[in-house]
């Protein structure tokens, strides 16, 4: 089972809680590239991780986010966690495309199919917000608004079909070092009730917002800025951002062919980045 990408198409902070967590308004949308998760009966609960990043995960699996979804799921369920999970690692680790949130919210639908249970919609998702902030949009697969500190999630208008490039510079960038450094004045949520009717329509609204978290990120991490500029050099690419808190950065165009000769000419001049070329689900 796929477990997408996730991109913020943009991403204002409005605010911050008395415990310092900031408040966010986003849109979130997610690519048809992603990790992997296959999961088969066991009497144990047990996670092998493979591919390209599974390296960057670390020794333990139990501290991996996907076995703590499927301790939790067993827990609410009454049952114990029996199941092998496999791990297919194909997006950077600690990238702002919340491949571990991803990873838990796919591995907590593949394990409900898996046991043969249908949980409700609102348990699974109080479930997914204990696991971390991202986990519940990562469970709706689709476009979302994000709000609170990313726990609110809301359908929002159906997207085109557009096509995307991303690149990362396979550096991890912390989400919490990144947030820590932005200080007020803070935006505004930014909103559109209306879906856009074309991939140039949503490059044009998504141009009169932004991602706030940039500027902190690209101080942290200089080559933000190249990546972003190397993506606006590359015909057919409408718009470009980082997406959540780096410090992967993404160009949005308006068919596959166009986000695939960008990603053929990125990873030409810059061999040493990350790149991947599909679309938005």
């Amino acid at each position: 089972m796929l477990a997408p990408a996730k991109l913020n198409l943009y991403l204002h902070v409005v605010g911050r809680r008395a415990d310092g967590y900031h408040l966010i308004d986003s849109l979130v949308a997610f690519a048809d590239i992603g990790d992997s998760i296959a999961v088969s009966q066991a009497d144990r609960l047990s996670l092998a991780a493979r591919g390209a990043f599974a390296g960057d995960l670390g020794g333990d699996p139990r501290q991996n986010l996907i076995w703590r979804a499927a301790e939790s799921l067993a827990k609410q369920l009454g049952r114990a966690p029996g199941a092998a999970i496999d791990l297919e690692k194909n997006l950077p680790v600690a990238s702002g495309i919340g491949g571990g949130s991803s990873d838990a919210a796919t591995a907590l639908l593949a394990l409900c199919e898996l046991w043969g249970v249908r949980l409700a919609p609102e348990k699974l998702t109080d479930l997914a917000a204990e696991l971390g902030a991202d986990v519940s949009v990562c469970l709706t697969r689709r476009a979302s608004w994000m709000g609170g500190i990313g726990e609110r999630v809301e359908p929002a208008p159906a997207l085109p079909p557009a096509a995307v490039v991303l690149v990362n510079p396979r550096q991890p960038l912390a989400t919490r070092q990144v947030f820590a450094a932005i200080k007020p004045p803070y935006g505004q949520p930014a909103r559109f009730s209306a879906a856009p009717r074309s991939v140039p329509e949503l490059a044009n609204l998504l141009a009169e917002r932004r991602n706030d978290l940039t500027a902190t990120a690209q101080a942290q991490m200089p080559v933000i800025g190249d990546m972003l500029k190397r993506l606006s050099e590359c015909d057919g690419v409408l718009l470009t951002r980082m997406s959540g808190s780096g410090a992967t950065c993404f160009g949005l165009c308006e068919n596959e062919f166009a986000a695939q000769a960008a990603a053929d000419r990125l990873r030409r001049s810059n061999p040493d980045w990350w790149v991947a070329g599909g679309r938005l689900i």
